[in-house]
């Protein structure tokens, strides 16, 4: 646990993903006691996790803040208020979605029909789908917490909406700094995917709030994972650059013919990890479905099977 600014309190857990931590904050509230914002993944032994940084703030939290519903940042958001009496803080719909992940134990049959409908290999989707099953027993998200929209202020800190890594994403600001979540990351650049149940325009979101992030122009970010980010309009800019490169890219990956999800996400990723998998497709998707809505594809539903192509006039181009 570090102090990156005053009054504000970096922590770093471990995670046992390719992304091996997540960085939850510890903000000192006026009263003196603490607003955390995300708690990582659940323990199997909470207290012995959180009673040495709890001790090390020195001060009772007051309330938790839930940036999104991924297992790395709600996860934990049960235990903390469990040990604390803390308030949880989650938007509306970002709970929505939460409890239709993790609190249904058919999601992971669903996603993973999901991945086999855009081309994800039948035995790769089951893999995934059994490792979803041994995941869910790790969030041990807030059943019933506290509404939490935009426009509102948590002891001063203004509540933003973000979407595009997660449709409710939200974030903080106050006095210039940002406490991003996965908005933006250093190095690296946040999942910006389609998953079954969610918005069907996640990229389109997020470019909007890229462009929003270089209207508030924030002095610094202090993101979900990685490093503080000293220049966020900068980093927003660049990480919409990336984006608009990998739409051409994935409208190039049609040239030859209709492709699927997972098709594209070859092209656009290579060969990975099958754990990988599931977010490459959706990465892939989010990127095609963009191309439809500008006119530069077209999505093809056959057999329950769908698949994305250019038309001629748009192949000749290539």
């Amino acid at each position: 646990m570090e102090e990156l600014l005053e009054g504000v309190f970096r922590m770093t857990f471990p995670l046992p993903f390719g992304l091996d931590h997540v960085h939850c904050y510890g903000l000192r509230a006026r009263d003196g006691g603490w607003t955390l914002v995300d708690t990582g993944l659940g323990a199997r032994d909470p207290e012995a996790l959180w009673a040495p940084v709890l001790a090390a703030l020195g001060g009772p939290v007051e309330r938790i803040v839930v940036t999104h519903m991924h297992p790395d940042h709600v996860g934990g958001a049960a235990d903390v208020a469990a040990l604390t009496g803390a308030t949880v803080l989650q938007g509306r719909l970002d709970h929505e979605q939460c409890l239709a992940v993790w609190g249904d134990p058919t999601s992971p049959s669903r996603a993973a029909e999901h991945l086999r409908a855009n081309g994800l290999p039948a035995e790769q989707a089951e893999r995934l789908r059994t490792e979803s099953i041994a995941l869910a027993p790790r969030v041990h998200f807030s059943r019933e917490p506290e509404p939490l929209a935009p426009g509102d202020r948590v002891d001063g800190w203004d509540v933003l909406h973000l979407p595009g890594h997660a449709d409710g994403h939200l974030a903080l600001l106050r006095d210039g700094v940002l406490i991003a979540g996965d908005t933006i990351l250093s190095g690296i650049t946040p999942t910006v995917g389609l998953y079954p149940g969610a918005r069907p325009d996640p990229l389109r979101a997020y470019l909007d709030s890229l462009e929003r992030l270089v209207e508030l122009a924030p002095r610094i970010a202090l993101a979900g994972h990685g490093q503080p980010i000293g220049a966020p309009a900068g980093r927003a800019r660049a990480i919409a650059a990336h984006h608009r490169e990998r739409l051409d890219l994935a409208q190039a990956a049609l040239r030859a013919g209709a492709r699927t999800g997972y098709e594209v996400a070859r092209a656009l990723f290579g060969q990975l990890e099958v754990t990988q998998q599931r977010f490459a497709v959706a990465e892939a998707l989010s990127h095609l479905e963009q191309l439809v809505e500008e006119g530069r594809a077209t999505r093809v539903d056959e057999d329950g099977r769908r698949s994305y192509r250019v038309d001629g006039a748009e192949r000749k181009r290539f």
